[in-house]
């Protein structure tokens, strides 16, 4: 693990460009490979093709709103908590773990940020569903750690999301979101797919950890062992209390290196980033017909996986 910390190296030059993140306005969804995107992540499609991954590069890889910064957070204690102190004071969490294909006017690229990263491993984060994903992470051996969340709680929490970042399209009301998300026109494509392509390639591509955010929320403990245990790292058990102990959603929320206060795109008058992480919220946002509506419709989209989930726990 190498990182160059002298002064100037860490802090990308994307903190120069942050004042166009207030001027950016709401994204219109297309269609694009596929998928509904929006432009943020697709105008540096080509160098997100022919991104070059390195073998010991770790992928973080979830649907929106299902747990991603939770365990980029967790990956950046385990291998950078004792050796770069000062990045967990003084460097926020989407510059240790670039979001691959961010396209932002103003501010580097996704995949330049990768390629400026001064650590070893790179920890890389994508929302891409598994067939956009660049091939150079398959042909690698890359390791690809991800998160599913049920699609009930996923969906209220991408609701809230949408509503405080301005780099997301408009949501409309609770109702009108809901059925949006059924139909699969939330950016970055169906939550169904996204969650079953991933199971699917876990079946042939064995450097892939699935993992729910269901079972970080009831034992996280439980949760940093198998992580370990894939990565093949063998943390002193005290190192893994000390990382539990700062990966609490709480404490989490109250870091101003992990909560993306600082990000000026996210209005946190409407909504925080981290909102309440909790499992089963969706039971104060579903209404009786919606649930079964909802009930319905997820019956016959996940009819022919194998993949399940609690929505409580």
């Amino acid at each position: 693990m190498e990182a160059d910390h002298r002064k100037g190296k860490c802090v990308p030059d994307i903190m120069e460009g942050m004042d166009f993140l207030q001027k950016i306005s709401r994204p219109e969804l297309f269609d694009f490979e596929g998928i509904s995107m929006v432009h943020y992540f697709t105008d540096n499609w080509v160098d997100l093709q022919n991104f070059q991954a390195r073998p010991d590069d770790i992928v973080v890889s979830t649907f929106p709103k299902a747990g991603t910064t939770w365990v980029s957070y967790i990956l950046d204690l385990l291998y950078f908590g004792n050796t770069a102190p000062e990045r967990q004071t003084s460097l926020p969490i989407y510059f240790r773990v670039p979001f691959l294909e961010s396209a932002f006017p103003g501010l580097p690229s996704g995949v330049e940020q990768v390629n400026k990263l001064p650590t070893t491993p790179r920890l890389i984060k994508t929302h891409l569903p598994v067939q956009l994903l660049p091939e150079s992470f398959w042909e690698q051996n890359c390791r690809v750690v991800y998160v599913a969340r049920n699609a009930k709680d996923n969906a209220v929490s991408y609701f809230h999301f949408d509503r405080m970042n301005k780099a997301q399209p408009e949501p409309g009301d609770w109702n009108t979101f809901l059925q949006t998300f059924m139909d699969g026109k939330n950016v970055f494509g169906p939550w169904y797919d996204h969650v079953s392509g991933y199971w699917e390639k876990k079946q042939t591509y064995s450097n892939i950890h699935y993992m729910f955010f269901e079972d970080m929320v009831e034992d996280i403990g439980r949760e940093v062992d198998r992580l370990c245990s894939f990565l093949g790292l063998s943390t002193p058990i005290e190192e893994k209390e000390r990382v539990t102990k700062y990966v609490h959603f709480d404490a989490m929320k109250q870091n101003n290196m992990t909560n993306y206060s600082s990000l000026p795109v996210m209005d946190f008058k409407i909504s925080p980033f981290m909102r309440k992480g909790k499992v089963g919220d969706w039971k104060n946002h579903f209404t009786v017909a919606q649930n079964e509506q909802f009930d319905e419709h997820y019956k016959q989209k996940m009819k022919n996986t194998t993949l399940q989930f609690r929505t409580e726990i």
